[in-house]
């Protein structure tokens, strides 16, 4: 019953991050610290391993790691969006308040505009780890 019960949880963490089948997903800022559930969660349901930061394909979401310390949001965000698909998403997932490396929200809030990001919604991510999802402004993709 258990296996049953950490199934159901993985598949309720990728799809709360709005993995789906055949998606190509990135994974930046991977240390020991990740959650590997989540990891699991999401290879499981798009079916493919997760690319590194040197991946060349054109990328339907990104999932980045950050922690406080880890250097400037707005340069890592900047990158992300590079190879990031019309449609694509950014999922910055941090430590929860009163984990080590936590980052305060009103950081990923202040540097979303900056990379030329919104931020859509948040969400928790397992145990220990807190997801804000950004995207591209409609306006700006219609001129892509």
């Amino acid at each position: 019953m258990v296996a049953a019960d950490d199934a159901g949880r993985s598949s309720d963490i990728a799809g709360k991050l709005g993995v789906e089948p055949g998606m190509v997903v990135q994974e930046i800022g991977w240390d020991s610290d990740v959650d590997e559930a989540v990891r699991d969660a999401v290879e499981e349901r798009c079916g493919d391993e997760l690319l590194d930061e040197d991946a060349d394909e054109v990328i339907d979401l990104v999932i980045m790691w950050w922690r406080d310390g880890d250097g400037d949001l707005v340069d890592a965000l900047v990158d992300a969006i590079g190879p990031l698909a019309d449609h694509g998403v950014i999922w910055v997932l941090t430590p929860k308040t009163g984990r080590r490396g936590h980052v305060e929200p009103s950081e990923i809030a202040e540097a979303a505009p900056t990379a030329g990001l919104s931020q859509t919604s948040n969400v928790s991510v397992g145990d220990t780890w807190a997801g804000a999802r950004l995207v591209a402004p409609k306006a700006a993709k219609s001129r892509r």
